[in-house]
């Protein structure tokens, strides 16, 4: 059964999201936050799968909650999707920096709204990765970018080689038809750059890929 929380401060959007939500037999919502704060509260009281939390909440909103989500190692196996308007908040950016697993406009479909769910809750990909991608384009150049870490040193040719196709938005299996591997080998280079990294997801590796310049906008397009 997967777990979700809904972190959103307008109850009407709650209450659609549990009526989608809860007619799935997988899911299940164990919990509800009008704010940050109550978000985190939750994550910590009932340790779900998935919080689905918005952007602009009041007394913390949802960019520092998804930090602060990500970087408590006791909340390690919470996977957080970031909910914003179709307009790409520039706070969406800095919440995928975060620890974010990706992110869905409010007017998503039902359909996808519950394979988001859990696709995220698995740890397989990113939310809609070409959508993700060109977000992560478009901001990464309006903010300063760190110096690559030391990290990434470590990272053999193959790994970085891996890196750009995750980057790029390619599945594992597409990794794999590209690199002539097979679909485990793929995983496999995948699960050792997130722990080379130290990063919880994909959604992290893109962000880190762009940031080192790895890859550039428009590359491998789809």
């Amino acid at each position: 059964m997967i777990r979700v929380v809904l972190a959103d401060d307008q109850t009407l959007v709650r209450a659609g999201f549990r009526s989608i939500l809860t007619d799935e037999d997988d899911i299940e919502v164990v919990a509800e936050a009008p704010d940050g704060a109550a978000a985190i509260a939750a994550a910590h009281e009932h340790r779900p799968d998935v919080v689905l939390m918005d952007i602009r909440m009041p007394k913390l909103d949802g960019l520092e909650a998804t930090r602060k989500i990500a970087d408590d190692s006791g909340l390690n196996g919470v996977k957080v999707i970031i909910l914003t308007t179709f307009d790409l908040d520039d706070y969406v950016y800095g919440a995928l920096r975060a620890g974010a697993s990706g992110f869905l406009v409010k007017d998503t479909e039902p359909a996808e709204l519950i394979h988001a769910v859990r696709v995220v809750a698995r740890g397989d990909a990113l939310i809609s990765p070409s959508i993700t991608r060109r977000l992560i384009a478009e901001f990464a150049d309006r903010v300063k970018r760190p110096e690559p870490g030391p990290e990434l040193n470590a990272l053999t040719e193959r790994e970085r080689e891996v890196m750009t196709l995750v980057a790029a938005g390619l599945s594992n299996n597409e990794i794999a038809e590209r690199l002539v591997l097979s679909p485990a080998t793929a995983k496999t280079h995948v699960s050792r750059i997130m722990t080379k990294l130290s990063v919880r997801d994909r959604a992290q590796i893109v962000v880190l890929a762009y940031e080192a310049g790895m890859i550039i906008p428009g590359w491998l397009a789809s």
